[in-house]
């Protein structure tokens, strides 16, 4: 075996490790984990998978394709734990092998290896790759749709790789809506183009250049047409309002009118110097050196820091703004990193650099461990809220047993090789946290405690209804429950519920009520106080609780 086979077989096989483990550990967790593992399980069961529901509301915030791939592996393999969050895995090595091949392809194999450890490594990647989130399949597609642009536009003219770019845009936009920003890869190419670069090709005057569009369109109608053509078909206000928010308040009215999140303009710069580490700090030896490959007009780092550009330009204008909006840009800000990684970690400053930043992490999770075992700090009193007391002594261990190897790296790899004490640290941080930090969260953060224990109070044969409800109530529900809409008002949904409770029924029936919606009528001495979960405290009605409500 060679050196770059090793090189390449030990690179895949951390991947596995650190994006892997922990697969099948736990249940979905807020805020968006639960609400599209509880749409995918409600399309198995009622074989309705072109018009996604939320208890018994149509879903409109997201089209389903995540939620079709969620409902796939439910059906093959039965088993949600493993159903919600194999997509985001899957699509998380497919992204990196995208960015490991495209780096093979431009430049050399240890290049292409480079540009997958910058992106591995980056933090944002991995926590959003072990989240059950529509972002890393999004990621995926846009990544996708820029491997084909690029091996077209500088490796070309490869007319596959052209109509599998915009195919995989196609596919990006039914998954998220920004999907199509890939397709703004072609700006920079056509500057490159216009301004005589070598080596870049737009081919406009081809026919075969209109497969690229065609194969667009035809991504998007494997959803959008059969949706239209169905729910048009069914004359109903509900599927009119259903197509008016998925196809403009989602998208257009979002953008250009965000009604939460709202963040400065420099947020995102923000977030690309935190959330992206440790993989920014090449930055200050990086930014110099493309200026000087740009003013040789180096195409293959145009074309994916043009793009990058674009992307963080494209979402500072709205006012609306979360972290993981950038997350796409990451994958080709690594590739055009990656050329220049092995003569930057030659550099004793980036070295130093690396070096602080693994000793500071890791001290930082000793002391934090150490902490959390012999005081009780405000922060581990508000982030155990709702959880067993015992879960802290677990996620103390972890921390300073994550800290620990970071520094015990430190002291075996040395000064010159700080990256592989980073490659430690990080590995073990992903790899405890899967298998330690997780499993002991999971009751609180996934509702399964609270939905246990709502079970045994009222016995195997009770009915349930579920009032103000969130998402990972319905899915740990032990039982098919009862909802009264979740958009809805809450007091329409008491109103509602009521009626339900007091219809004949040969089994008791029963109201889970979220706190802060309970009404004044309720007699709170009948009722049973069932704790907090997700920073909510829960309220559990029988019928002799509700008898003064009107």
């Amino acid at each position: 075996m060679t050196r770059a086979q090793r090189n390449t077989r030990l690179f895949w096989l951390f991947a596995l490790l650190i994006l892997g483990t922990g697969l099948g550990l736990r249940d979905p967790w807020p805020a968006d984990e639960p609400r599209f593992a509880l749409v995918a399980k409600q399309m198995v069961e009622s074989g309705d998978w072109l018009f996604p529901h939320r208890g018994s509301e149509l879903y409109s915030d997201k089209p389903p394709l995540f939620m079709w791939l969620q409902a796939v592996v439910l059906s093959a393999t039965g088993n949600l734990r493993i159903a919600f969050l194999l997509p985001s895995l899957l699509a998380a090595l497919g992204t990196l092998w995208c960015v490991v091949d495209l780096g093979t392809r431009l430049w050399t194999r240890r290049v292409g290896l480079y540009a997958g450890w910058a992106l591995l490594l980056a933090l944002q990647f991995t926590w959003q790759a072990k989240k059950a989130q529509i972002d890393p399949l999004a990621v995926f597609w846009i990544t996708l749709a820029n491997y084909g642009l690029l091996r077209h536009l500088l490796r070309g003219p490869d007319w596959r790789m052209w109509a599998l770019g915009w195919a995989a845009a196609g596919l990006g936009t039914i998954t998220k809506a920004v999907g199509v920003l890939s397709l703004l890869m072609l700006l920079p190419a056509a500057f490159a183009r216009w301004r005589g670069w070598p080596a870049v090709r737009l081919h406009a005057r081809n026919p075969r250049f209109w497969l690229g569009p065609l194969a667009f369109v035809a991504a998007c109608g494997v959803w959008l047409l059969p949706m239209l053509v169905a729910a048009l078909g069914k004359q109903s206000p509900a599927y009119d309002a259903y197509i008016n928010d998925i196809l403009f308040r989602q998208t257009v009215t979002r953008y250009t009118n965000a009604w939460h999140h709202g963040q400065p303009p420099w947020y995102f710069i923000e977030v690309a110097l935190t959330a992206w580490l440790p993989t920014v700090l090449a930055l200050p030896w990086a930014i110099p050196a493309w200026r000087r490959r740009l003013q040789r007009r180096d195409a293959r780092l145009l074309l994916p820091l043009g793009w990058v550009l674009l992307v963080l330009v494209f979402f500072s204008i709205p006012s609306g703004k979360r972290d993981m909006y950038i997350l796409p840009a990451l994958p080709m800000l690594c590739l055009a990193l990656a050329p220049l990684l092995p003569g930057i970690l030659r550099k004793q400053g980036a070295q130093r650099l690396l070096l602080g930043f693994v000793g500071l992490l890791s001290m930082a999770m000793v002391g934090a461990g150490l902490a959390m075992l012999v005081g009780e700090p405000g922060f581990e009193r508000r982030f155990m809220e709702g959880r067993d007391a015992a879960v802290a002594e677990g996620l103390a261990a972890m921390f300073v047993a994550t800290g620990g190897v970071g520094i015990g790296a430190l002291l075996w790899f040395g000064r010159r090789r700080a990256q592989a004490a980073l490659v430690a640290l990080l590995a073990t941080l992903w790899v405890l946290y899967s298998l330690v930090a997780a499993p002991l969260l999971n009751d609180g953060s996934s509702s399964r405690g609270l939905m246990r224990q709502v079970g045994t109070a009222i016995g195997p044969t009770a009915q349930l209804g579920l009032v103000g409800w969130r998402e990972q109530q319905l899915l740990m529900a032990d039982r098919p429950a009862a909802d009264f809409g979740f958009k809805r008002d809450p007091k329409a949904q008491f109103a509602d519920a009521l009626g339900w409770q007091r219809q004949a029924s040969p089994v008791p029936r029963w109201l889970l009520v979220e706190g802060s919606v309970l009404p004044a009528c309720v007699d709170t001495a009948r009722a049973r106080d069932m704790g907090n979960a997700n920073r909510r405290r829960w309220w559990l009605l029988p019928g002799a609780a509700t008898r003064e409500c009107r």
